[in-house]
């Protein structure tokens, strides 16, 4: 006779779970369908402390699982509606998402390949073929890791590990000279985060100017290398810069960093997945030359999020960052202290221990869907953004920032008559998005701040471009 207490009984019950699974469901797939076909609002917005009173712990016990998790949907930000065009998160693959639930109920953590014995070698595999994809030899390697700003701090601390002349694990970071790393003044805020938490400071992050594209460009990377008062081991470029998707030309980069003795790491958490692109993949030239990339499947690739690959052009730099001895989870070190001889366990290569089985997602749409289906969505998005820009551009009242180079488009309205351009479309947008019908961002560019589109949904229409200027005009403040 079981001993186990029928509300722990019922909460585990498998056929309570198929009943409710297929209500969920059904629940999800209709609300797809509304999404698709554009009904409701994008952004059901709230303020935020009436939202926190309408969240608030009541109500705790006997809810009906299916009726709050329909709220939380209601209530979100319905980012599978084609007119939402801010954030660079795409709606994801439903299939993607119903490998994420198999990965949530099997929860095996990745520290250890015995918790993830289906889970390690596929996270391998999928880091072998992102790695390929961008064009690395045989000996990179790289982890899955949560997030691009995770993924950069792996891969910086891998950097300071190879490049900073002394062992900064053992001996601590003070125990030689002050270090700094070059970025350009576009670079995703991560970057200056990171390079803080390392104890580098505002001095550590030398800042260099970008082109009229927003590029960083060889020229600018000297011109700091020459003012820099620090030991300088790395410059940071950028593929799909968050604030333009702009690429930064990595064989120029590259040379400057082989001729100086630098790391080369390429924040491509968006522009990565232009690899798979059959039209576009030459906006990556150079990437393969790069010390570390990271490239962000949850973007350009339609997974849900967080899935970061952290790619490393030689293998051994997957174990610098973090490489220390846990007996109670990895083997015993070798001779030398180096932990590939229990490569398998993948907490020797990322700040986390329990992680998702993240790899399965990326795993299992390309088993289903193919390489070319990522290139035709990369494509398309692409495509997209270029009838919004030209939209913008054939419109007397609105004013493009730059052509894109990928997903991304900066606009701003420009009516006759305006003076204050940024006090303008700062309230337009704030109108935007407390109507909801729409979603954009914005951005604040060396010609002021633009309102910015980034198109993420592959089943966005150019009509809906068209949709959207219209609602602008119409809401733009008298």
């Amino acid at each position: 006779m079981s001993t186990v207490p029928p509300s722990i009984a019922g909460a585990y019950d498998a056929e309570r779970f198929r009943g409710e699974g297929h209500r969920l469901i059904d629940a999800i797939a209709d609300a797809l369908a509304r999404w698709h076909r554009r009904e409701g609002v994008v952004l059901p917005w709230r303020a935020p402390d009436d939202a926190l009173s309408s969240w608030s712990r009541q109500g705790f016990g006997g809810i009906d699982i299916v009726y709050q998790l329909r709220r939380i949907m209601s209530a979100s930000t319905a980012l599978a509606n084609p007119r939402c065009m801010a954030h660079q998160v795409p709606p994801p693959l439903p299939g993607a998402a119903l490998a994420e639930l198999v990965s949530a109920i099997l929860n095996n953590g990745m520290a250890v390949y015995e918790m993830g014995p289906a889970a390690v070698p596929i996270e391998l595999s999928v880091i072998e073929w992102m790695a390929q994809t961008l064009g690395y030899r045989e000996g990179a390697g790289g982890v899955l890791t949560s997030g691009g700003s995770l993924g950069n701090l792996t891969a910086l601390l891998a950097m300071r590990q190879a490049h900073a002349g002394f062992d900064v694990w053992s001996e601590g970071a003070h125990a030689g000279p002050p270090l700094a790393v070059i970025t350009s003044s576009e670079a995703h805020y991560s970057v200056a985060r990171t390079l803080r938490i390392m104890g580098w400071g505002d001095e550590g992050v030398i800042v260099a100017p970008v082109d009229e594209a927003h590029r960083l460009r060889a020229s600018a990377v000297e011109s700091a290398l020459a003012r820099a008062d620090r030991r300088v081991i790395g410059i940071i470029a950028a593929s799909g810069s968050t604030a333009t998707g702009a690429f930064d030309p990595l064989d120029e980069l590259a040379d400057v960093a082989e001729r100086h003795g630098l790391w080369l790491h390429v924040d491509a958490a968006h522009g990565g997945g232009v690899a798979l692109s059959r039209g576009h993949r030459g906006k990556l030239a150079g990437i393969a030359r790069a010390d570390s990339v990271v490239w962000d499947a949850h973007k350009m690739m339609m997974m849900p999020a967080l899935v970061t690959a952290v790619i490393f052009k030689q293998r051994g730099h997957t174990y610098e960052a973090f490489a220390q001895e846990a007996s109670y989870l990895f083997g015993p070190l070798s001779e030398d202290g180096a932990p590939e001889d229990t490569w398998w366990d993948l907490g020797q290569r990322t700040l986390e221990c329990t992680k998702r089985m993240m790899a399965i997602e990326v795993w299992t749409a390309l088993r289903v869907h193919g390489e070319d289906f990522f290139g035709d969505v990369v494509d398309r998005l692409i495509v997209l953004a270029a009838e919004l820009a030209a939209r913008v551009s054939n419109a007397d009242d609105f004013e493009l920032a730059l052509e894109p180079e990928l997903n991304i488009v900066c606009y701003r309205h420009r009516p006759t008559g305006a003076t204050d351009l940024d006090t303008h479309n700062r309230e337009l947008r704030r109108r935007t998005v407390e109507d909801g019908r729409f979603y954009v961002v914005g951005t604040q560019l060396p010609g002021g701040y633009f309102l910015r589109s980034t198109i993420m949904n592959p089943l966005t229409e150019p009509s809906d471009f068209d949709d959207l200027l219209e609602h602008l005009r119409k809401l733009c403040p008298r």
